[in-house]
This record gives C-alpha cells, structure tokens and sequence, in this order.
C-alpha cells in the first residue's frame, strides 16, 4: 500500500460537490499527526493478510480477461445459432462484471470474486446453464464446477486457475452490449426478468457506492479496517443477523460523506463516533431513493408494515432500494452497538498515542464473556449431505435467536459466527459429519425469588420444526439429518471446543454438561486443535473433540437442595459447582450454587403420517438469584 497523502487522486480532497443526503459534519483537513496514524494503520493490518500482492492482483486481472474472452466468444457462437445479421454478430458483445468486495477494491488475500455475465436479449438463461456451463468444462483451468439454478439468485460456481469465482447472469433488453455499459443506469431495468434484476443489484449497488464516496483510496482504507475490526470481533455475518459485506461498505460510505476530507485514520474514529450514537431504527441512507416507476418493491415504511420492524436499516443506494440489515435482531444490534462504543474507547486512546492500532484488532474471548452458553450441533451421514444440512440450518438459526429474545427470562442471545467441527461419538460406529454454533445467552435479573424456572424447550422446536419442515419440503432431507441442543456453563466450554479457542484445563469433572442422546455423555480433551478464531498467524487444522461415555455420577442438586427437576433417565446427572458471574451480571446471581438442567434429546416423529426421526430438544433450567 503506498504511503496515504493529502494529494486528493482524480476525485479531489475538497470539493463543491455534495455527498449525502445532508450537509458534511466536518469539512477539516488531514494534519500531519493524521497522515502519520494513518500509516501505522496500514502496517498494522498487513499481518492480517487484508493486502493482496501485486502478483496476485495480476493473477485476478488475467483469469477475469479469460472469462470475458470465453463470454465473447459464447455469445457470438449463440448469436449465429439464432441467425442473428452477420454486422450485429460483430459487435454483439457480452462482458463480464465484477462486484463486491474485489470490485470495491478491498478483497483479501485467498478471497473468491463475485462475477456478473451481461448478455443481449437473445441469449437466455437456459443458454447460460447449458451451453456456457458445457463451455466452462471445457477449459483445463476450470475445477469444481456446478450450477446452482433454482437458487433465489441462480449462480454459476467455480474455480478458475485456483481463483473462486461465482458467476450470475443477467440478460438485458439490449440488441448489443456495449464496452462502456453502466449498469447505474435505472432504464436497464425495464421490461426485465426479476432474476435478472437481483443478479443485477450486486453490481449497481457496489457501483453506486464508489460513486457516492468523496475519495475512494480514504474509503477503501476504512473499509478495510472495519471489516478486519468486524470479524476479529465475531460480528460479521449477515446471515446470522449481524451485518454483511456491502452493510459495512455502506457505514464506511456514510462516514466518508460525513467527513470527506478525512484520511483513514480519523475516518475509523469518526465510524465509531457515529455509529455508537446512531439513533437506531433511523435509516442510513447514502443518497435520496428514487423512485423509477417500474412497480418494483422498495424499502418503505411509510407503505410496507413489514418495514416498520426493521431494527437497523441500511439502505442500499441503487434502485430498487432494499434493506441490507433485515435480519437484525435485537441481540444482535445490541452486540453490535456495544461494540461500537469500546470502538470508540480504543480509537480515542490510539489518537491521543496512548495505545496501538494492534488493540483495535485484539479478538475478544467470546468464550469467557458470558456465564451461559446454548451449543447448536447439525449433523447428517455423509460429507455432501452435510454441506446441504449445514446451510440451511445455519440459515435459520436467527430464528432460533428471535425465539430466545421473546424468552420473558432472558435479556440478549448472541450468536458467535464462527462455527465449528461438532464432537464426534467415540462409541458410534457410524462416523457422522458434525458442525457447532455456540450462543451466548445473559438471563434477566428477577426480584423476589430464590430460584429461577426456565424452559427453553418451545423456543428451541420451533426453531428445529422450521428448519426440517424446510428441508422436507424442498426434497433434502434424509435419514438421519439432525439438530441437537443443549445448555452449557462457560466452565464446561472447554471440553466441546478446540483447544486453540479455548485452552484445556488441568482439571475438570463431569459437571455442568449434559447431552442425552443414547446416553449421557462427557467430552474428552485429547484433540490438539481446530478451527482457530482468525490471527495474524496461520494456525494448523486438526481433529474435533470426541465424545466418549460418562460411567457413574451423582444426582444434582438444586441451590434448594431439592433433586434435579429434569434429571434424565438416559444417566444420572452431573454435581455442580459455582461459576464465575457473567460480565454484565456481576452484582447478580451470587448463590454459592446453581442448577443446570439436562437437554433432553429424543426421537419423535416430525410429521404422523410419514414418520421421521427428528431430535426433539428440551431445556428446562434452574438457575439461583
């Protein structure tokens, strides 16, 4: 990356032109303090490995200038197919598009490319999955390809010379397509398929976003900071209700409109500012939505009820204008808006010199932050069937965390985006395929009782009858695809997860976890590592945890010294002993013990008339004032 300047590039560092929807916060100009602090940024994050190398970069650029040769040539054979006149073959065209994050300039280093295929009116879709597809498996560079049609937004996956790369298609109402198409333009929606316009979006969008930016180098540095700040924190993941790529790209605009002289340094401190005060569900908006007059549904609260609802909106800048944040829950706001404001702790001590940049990116152990913990497990046979089971579980597991917030008796459900390799069953023959999702659950203070009843079990088949209602009803399932629940204390944790996550204590007992399936079971430590939470460093790969059966025990107590209300006749249940207090809570929750309860898994059939075993999950705890 080259040292920043105060030098404006092609879009100026002052100028007339207005951004936004409102006036500039600050018109101030970088000091050399700023340009400095700016520098240390940019050193700082190269260990993350979010500066792609030149070679690299060169690499992209030529397999993109293959694919696009490969479309010429694709459209140019269908157009003679379809007897099109010899001078419209000639300049026909078709080309290739790129969006988010390559085509914002910020993609790291490994990271696939999102790819747009534009074509003229007579090339169909069918053509694209058919004869492109057949195309495509002719060329040496091109491996593990597969098309995925049916998909809300249908796509072509890939890998190109090593490079990922996943391709929609959009066919326009355009005799030819010209070099220097802009897809900003709001009259190629017309008369057009809707699949074409949502395979369309991803461009437009990104390409209104570089032009709503008052300098694209400032913006890019940002964003870029943000997006590392965001991961590190275990809060980038759209689908699991925090936000996505081209979310953050638009808080990261908003900034820049509102500071547009700013180098990256203040900007990242100016994201925070803002942010952390934002009054939410006040909409960020980038520019004034328009209105194209094509009937196309646009985000409206003033028409759509729905809307009204939507906890964090951001608006995305091209039409139709869409919520980008509509899976935002109020624990994930929360989080989310948390952490903006210990943002703004840290940038305030690294611009007055008295802390790093490094600290910005320093991962949080979300593992230790709260006192309990709900561990989702998704499992299915085989490796593929997995991969299907694994998404749309994943998919729905902010319904899960809707579900929890309605909980009278909790207070905030935070889901950690990163999953993980599931503990394997030493004395199952059958080696299933497992994934874990740990969320962190912080459980309302209530006066005037000594004990706690709380009853997870409807929010968590709920939760579990959507999630295989779905997979029915869209031909997935298959015997033995599973969901499974259970209630763990943070200092159980560390015999589910890998141990680069969560290091292996010395000493441990049989307390505080409870699985029942086939039999109640503890978990051992001898796995070295897994999935670690992103660093610096690359960390080696290896084996989940395996679970192996529990033999003995004694029956648990409540903190009335009355027998477990939901002690499972699978085993006994485990004895107990205190736990540190969760963060926010520490004033709370000080009996010398608490109750947990065991999460009863059982096969029941899901629909009477074609019975499928499904585990049914049931949480029922007592917890201490």
């Amino acid at each position: 990356m080259p040292f920043p300047t105060s030098n404006p590039g092609p879009l100026g560092r002052e100028t007339p032109k207005h951004y936004g929807i409102t006036s500039p916060i600050s018109l101030a100009q970088a000091k050399e303090a700023d340009l400095v602090l700016t520098h240390k940024l940019t050193e700082a994050l190269k260990p993350y490995g979010v500066f792609e190398e030149e070679l690299e970069l060169q690499r992209r650029i030529h397999v993109l200038g293959k694919l696009n040769t490969l479309v010429k040539e694709w459209i140019r054979d269908i157009s003679e197919t379809k007897n099109l006149p010899a001078s419209v073959i000639e300049t026909v065209g078709g080309k290739i598009f790129t969006f988010g994050s390559y085509r914002l300039g910020v993609h790291t280093k490994g990271a696939d490319i999102d790819a747009l295929c534009v074509a003229p009116r007579h090339v169909e879709r069918t053509d694209f999955f058919t004869s492109f597809l057949e195309r495509l498996k002719e060329q040496e560079e091109v491996k593990d390809l597969r098309a995925v049609e049916e998909a809300f937004v249908p796509v072509i996956k890939l890998s190109f010379d090593n490079i990922e790369i996943d391709i929609l298609f959009a066919r326009l109402a355009l005799q030819t397509i010209p070099e220097n198409l802009d897809l900003r333009d709001d009259g190629l929606l017309k008369n057009l398929d809707i699949r074409c316009i949502r395979s369309l979006n991803g461009c437009r969008v990104t390409d209104e976003i570089l032009h709503l930016v008052p300098n694209i180098e400032n913006f890019r540095l940002t964003l870029r900071t943000i997006k590392l700040w965001a991961k590190r924190h275990n809060i980038y993941s759209n689908i699991l209700g925090f936000l996505g790529g081209v979310s953050w790209a638009m808080l990261v605009a908003r900034t820049c409109q509102l500071y547009p002289n700013a180098v990256a340094s203040t900007l990242v401190h100016k994201f925070f500012l803002v942010f952390s005060k934002w009054e939410w569900p006040n909409p960020v908006l980038l520019k004034q939505p328009e209105d194209c007059n094509l009937n196309l549904p646009v985000w409206d609260p003033r028409v759509t009820p729905s809307d009204r609802y939507h906890l964090m909106p951001i608006i995305t800048p091209a039409y139709p204008q869409q919520n980008s944040t509509y899976n935002v829950s109020a624990s994930t706001r929360a989080v989310m808006v948390d952490e903006f404001k210990q943002g703004l702790a840290i940038t305030d001590e690294i611009l007055q010199n008295k802390a790093e940049w490094a600290k910005l990116f320093e991962a949080p152990n979300f593992f230790q932050k709260y006192k309990h913990y709900i561990v989702l497990l998704a499992s299915a046979p085989t490796e593929k069937q997995h991969l299907e089971w694994v998404g749309l579980v994943e998919s729905k597991i902010r319904i899960l965390v809707g579900n929890l917030e309605k909980n009278e008796f909790i207070t905030l459900a935070h889901v950690n985006p990163q999953s993980f390799p599931g503990p394997k069953e030493g004395n199952d023959k059958k080696e299933e395929v497992s994934t874990m999702w740990v969320i962190g659950i912080i459980f309302k203070k209530m006066e005037g009782s000594e004990n706690l009843n709380v009853d997870l079990t409807i929010d968590i088949q709920s939760f579990t009858d959507t999630v295989y209602r779905q997979a029915i009803s869209s031909k997935m399932f298959e015997t033995d695809m599973k969901i499974q629940a259970m209630h763990v204390k943070r200092k159980r944790l560390h015999q589910l997860l890998p141990n680069l996550v969560m290091p292996k204590r010395r000493k441990h007992s049989t307390e505080g976890l409870r699985q029942v399936n086939d039999s109640n079971l503890d978990l051992s430590l001898d796995s070295d590592n897994s999935m670690s939470v992103p660093s610096p460093t690359a960390t080696p790969a290896a084996a989940a945890p395996t679970l192996t059966p529990v033999k003995g025990g004694a029956p648990g107590l409540t903190a009335a010294g009355q027998p477990d209300i939901m002690a499972s006749p699978m085993g006994p249940p485990a004895s107990k002993r205190p736990g540190s207090p969760l963060q926010m809570e520490r004033k709370r929750l000080k009996s010398d013990t608490e109750k947990m309860a065991s999460a009863d898994l059982s096969d029941v059939p899901l629909v009477p008339a074609n019975p499928i075993p499904v585990v049914k999950n049931s949480i029922k705890l007592r917890l201490s004032r």
